[in-house]
Formats: structure tokens, sequence, C-alpha cells
């Protein structure tokens, strides 16, 4: 994307509001003669932000401005965007966890050990999994069914909301724990919070103004 002028963004609206329109239209609104305003539009043009037609005159082009929200969802980061993690004890039954996963209207739990630090994550499907044909699940801990570290896939504060997405997809999850690395503890890590398929969606839908 090039850096426009305040007299090209002038331009751009006009031409989003009123197009088709012609070259001395947009001129007579801006009260500037035709050659003043011909490289302007000349650089727009070649920019892919108008398209111009013989006898019609400029007209806005929506993919510009879907790719100029493309970058900018690209380049938000996770820390501006994460939920707050829903997290319960690796020794917390499987009977309480699928409680907890309902009460939150959730779709993942983080297990943390007794300092709070991430060692695992439960699903839905890995609750209802347990849950078929098993009687026993107030004396199940969630920790014999949970994905453990260092399987666990994660995201940084600092990554972009297009690396969390890449992650999502690539690896077929619904959400992904937002970790830190301990100050205190080498190689153990704190849950902050968590990025979902859903905090990406709406993401995307705010920054469409859908």
């Amino acid at each position: 994307m090039i850096k426009l002028t305040k007299r090209q963004e002038e331009i751009l609206l006009i031409v989003k509001k009123d197009g088709p329109i012609t070259g001395k239209q947009i001129a007579d609104k801006l009260s500037l003669t035709r050659a003043t305003l011909r490289p302007d539009l000349a650089i727009l043009t070649m920019a892919g932000s108008l398209e111009a037609k013989p006898r019609v005159g400029y007209y806005f082009n929506p993919n510009t401005e879907l790719k100029k929200h493309a970058a900018d969802i690209a380049s938000q980061i996770v820390n501006d965007y994460k939920a707050h993690p829903i997290v319960v004890q690796k020794s917390t039954s499987v009977y309480d966890a699928i409680v907890q996963i309902f009460l939150e209207d959730v779709g993942t739990l983080y297990a943390v050990d007794k300092n709070g630090f991430l060692s695992g994550v439960i699903s839905r499907k890995d609750l209802l999994r347990a849950a078929i044909g098993n009687t026993n699940l107030e004396e199940l801990p969630v920790s014999v069914i949970m994905t453990r570290m260092p399987n666990i896939v994660t995201v940084k504060p600092e990554e972009t909301l297009l690396d969390a997405a890449k992650k999502l997809i690539h690896n077929h999850i619904d959400s992904l724990p937002v970790v830190r690395e301990s100050e205190t503890e080498p190689n153990m890590i704190e849950v902050i919070g968590r990025i979902t398929k859903t905090t990406i969606t709406r993401a995307y839908a705010e920054m469409l103004e859908i």
C-alpha cells in the first residue's frame, strides 16, 4: 500500500461517494484544474485504488479497500485481542471440568499445575471421549485425558493475529493459549489469555465494520 497525500485521500473519498465521476467533475469539487489533478489520478489508477473507463469516468476499486483491511488485520497483535483464559487444576476431575466448560461456554480448558504453570489442554472432544462409557468421571483427573506439554500449540502476546490464525488452521484446533515464559522457573510457561477462531472472526468483522 502506497502512502497517499491529503489530496489523493480526498480524491478517493469523492470517487467512493460519487463515482463513476469524470476527472473534470473531481477537479471542480476540489477547485483545481484538470492538469493539476492529472498526476494524482494517474498515481491512484496505477496503484489500483481507482479504475477508469472512457466516457464513463473514475470509480473506486473495492479490492483495494479489502487489501488494506487484510493488511491491517494481519498486523494486529495477539495481546490486544486475547480473552481471559479458563483455567483448572490438572487434578480437577473430568466431571468438574465438564461442568466448568459448559458454565463458561468455552471450547477449551487449560490445565495448570500447583504453581500455576501450563500443564495441558482439555477440549470438548477430550471430555466427550472420556465421558462415553465411563461411570467414574468424578474420580478421573483431567491430567489423564489432556494434551500435555510439549505437544501444546501456543501463541505469544507479541505475535500477530495472522500468526495465530495460521497456527489454528495448520493444527486443526479451535483455541490457542496465550503464554509467556516464567521469570522464575526456566522452561515453564504461564497462561495469560486465549485466542480462538471466534476471536479472529470477530476482529475481521469489527475492522470490516460488518
